[in-house]
């Protein structure tokens, strides 16, 4: 949807979303199609702003993946098929741009069976492509339908143009190849000759609820081609709320029980938003049984709190409209109301709470340094604000420096917040040299056998720990293993032997960046009658820790990001030798139609500046998407570097003492 100004989409209404053309938070909105409501939620495409969509996708019972007809499956496409996947989401897929240079939407369809492994299935084929771009033929009713009116308002139907009946009529049969799959009447109908659409859509549905079809629906929402079939899919195939199974865990007897979806249920809601607008902070529900009306009384179930519900409304990306009440399945927004994202919220009838989002950890920091008092103050509301909105922007202060520490997805995405703190609060702050999250782990096992001991004047302190710490299989941070028998290590100080161990992970030896990735058992000890504490196991937890750890080989791991470069197919021997320069391997390169894709794993502390690069090597016509993939040890001659840094940093602070 435009602007009323004709500029940036009616969603994107952040000035800096106007500005760069990109959505950088998700917006929501509600739209009547054939008289079916629509809740309506715009995510961000773009990777660094990959939280807008994890926590759209938790409370949506259905999605649209929007993927351009030229680009095609792009590495934020499998990002987001991936968290569409993690939150069990129908979905089905509009190819939009068919009108631009280069469009070729039937490659981008079978593109989703080959990079996505989905089932994708047309719906329809373009009738004509680029320039010439008219309309779609529907495959299941056999029709042209062309979009007339200077906003492709008037749908007018006609016949399937003759060179294109072939290639229809073969294309039909895979659409009813795989709904009929999901529905046996549709197979019936098939032997006997006797399909509808009726039955086809039926088929498919059965499909898309069960995650087995994704159907593959094609147009240019720029002037609202397709648009009209595209909401028909919505309302035909996407699931209603009832049909989708949710779950809550009852908080008395820690059972898992099914929504019920009914309004006249006791109310059930989601807080999965909040965000500080010119009306307060808001915080976005998802109502997902019973009803919720103006003057209620809400429960927090994480705190406890009771909560007058003052002010009910629904938004349209940033313009507020009032409700009375609403019911289950519906989006809405509380204001002035305290609470964190993820909290839930019932009328009192229930002690119940649902799963929240997954939230990815920060791999780039960046240090932050207001110039003048007033900017200190400034700065300080904007990042109190920043944290609560966004759970991937966190802030620190270093201990070492007393510097202040942003950390989040990408460069993009703090650039993003840097300019905002400036244009929104007025905080003028300096930055400095971005840091990359390095991590430290483990590379084969070491035992430990460690006894605190301690005497003073009155009680000592006595505690002793044996067990060792190895490489953890599946890359978690930590894992405790308690294999102590006979209470060589009384029960009650387990979890303060756990609690040094964790202590000691914030900061590895090496490069003092956090350890992670170990798996730590402990399966023998002692303990004193008098003297034995939860302070004393603590440290001598800590202590075998620093004993074990330097004898475990322990190295650097840095994060390694997949990298999609496309541009002009006359500049992809230059591209691969700027992304080889940087430490990438090549994954894969495709060249089709002149225009060149190029994916490679780069590590982070190499991509710092290279938009500016790739600008430079392909005169501006290339550009990149990256995300991360993996951590991976880096090179000796890195970590050499990194070691030297760190030891310099450590003299200076002690010079400083």
């Amino acid at each position: 949807m435009r602007g009323k100004d004709g500029v940036g989409a009616k969603m994107d209404s952040m000035e800096l979303e106007k500005e760069r053309g990109i959505t950088i938070q998700s917006a929501a909105t509600q739209c009547t199609w054939r008289k079916t409501p629509i809740n309506i939620i715009d995510t961000p495409g773009h990777v660094d702003f990959t939280i807008e969509v994890e926590r759209s996708l938790r409370v949506l019972d259905g999605a649209v993946l929007v993927l351009c007809s030229v680009a095609g499956v792009q590495s934020q496409s499998i990002t987001v098929n991936r968290q569409m996947h993690r939150y069990r989401v129908p979905r089905i897929a509009f190819i939009n741009k068919c009108d631009r240079a280069g469009a070729n939407p039937l490659k981008v369809a079978d593109q989703l069976k080959e990079k996505l492994g989905l089932e994708a299935v047309a719906l329809q084929i373009p009738i004509g492509l680029e320039a010439d771009f008219q309309g779609v033929v529907d495959l299941v009713t056999m029709e042209a339908l062309y979009f007339d009116g200077p906003n492709g308002e008037d749908l007018r139907r006609g016949l399937v143009p003759s060179e294109l009946v072939e290639e229809a009529e073969a294309r039909r049969e895979i659409l009813l190849d795989a709904a009929s799959l999901h529905s046996d009447e549709l197979t019936e109908a098939i032997l006997e000759d006797a399909v509808t659409p009726e039955l086809v859509y039926s088929g498919l549905r059965a499909g898309v609820l069960a995650l087995g079809v994704v159907p593959v629906l094609m147009g240019s929402a720029y002037k609202n081609k397709g648009v009209q079939p595209l909401l028909d899919a919505v309302v035909g195939l996407l699931p209603a709320p009832a049909e989708v199974t949710n779950t809550y865990v009852e908080l008395d007897g820690g059972e898992e029980q099914t929504v019920d979806s009914s309004p006249d249920a006791p109310l059930l809601a989601l807080a999965f938003k909040i965000e500080d607008g010119r009306y307060g902070q808001l915080t976005y529900l998802r109502i997902y049984q019973g009803r919720l009306s103006k003057g209620d009384t809400l429960w927090n179930q994480r705190s406890g709190n009771k909560i007058k519900v003052g002010r009910l409304g629904r938004m349209h990306a940033d313009e507020m409209e009032e409700l009375s009440a609403a019911s289950a399945g519906d989006i809405v927004a509380l204001f002035g109301i305290d609470c964190a994202s993820g909290d839930t919220f019932t009328d009192g009838q229930l002690r119940a709470a649902m799963t929240s989002m997954h939230v990815p950890d920060p791999v780039i920091r960046l240090t932050v340094k207001p110039l003048d008092n007033k900017a200190q103050i400034n700065m300080s509301k904007a990042i109190g604000r920043f944290t609560r909105e966004d759970p991937t922007f966190r802030c620190e202060v270093d201990p070492e420096s007393g510097e202040t520490v942003i950390s989040g997805m990408g460069e993009l995405h703090l650039d993003v917040y840097i300019e905002r703190m400036r244009r929104e609060y007025n905080a003028r702050v300096e930055t400095g040299a971005p840091q990359v999250a390095y991590r430290e782990t483990i590379t084969r096992r070491a035992d430990f056998d460690y006894l605190h001991k301690k005497q003073t004047g009155g009680s000592g302190q006595f505690g002793r720990v044996i067990g060792y710490l190895e490489p953890a299989e599946d890359g978690t941070e930590l894992e405790f293993v308690n294999q102590v028998r006979g209470g060589a290590i009384p029960t009650q100080f387990i979890p303060a032997v756990e609690k040094g161990l964790r202590s000691m992970m914030a900061e590895g030896s090496l490069i003092g960046f956090p350890v992670t990735g170990l798996r730590v058992v402990v399966n023998d000890g002692k303990a004193h009658s008098v003297d034995s504490s939860e302070m004393a196991f603590q440290a001598a937890a800590r202590g075998a820790f620093r004993e074990a750890y330097s004898r475990a080989r322990p190295q650097i791991l840095e994060p390694i990001m997949r990298v999609v470069v496309e541009g002009p197919g006359e500049f992809q021997g230059a591209i691969i030798r700027s992304l080889m320069q940087r430490r990438g391997l090549i994954v894969g390169t495709t060249e089709e139609a002149g225009f060149s894709v190029a994916e490679a794993e780069v590590p982070l502390a190499e991509m710092f500046g290279y938009a500016t690069d790739l600008r430079s090597v392909t005169q501006g016509k290339a550009e990149f998407t990256m995300e991360l993939a993996k951590n991976a040890p880096v090179p000796e001659s890195v970590a050499e570097e990194l070691r030297k840094k760190y030891a310099e940093r450590a003299r200076g602070r002690k010079a400083a003492v």
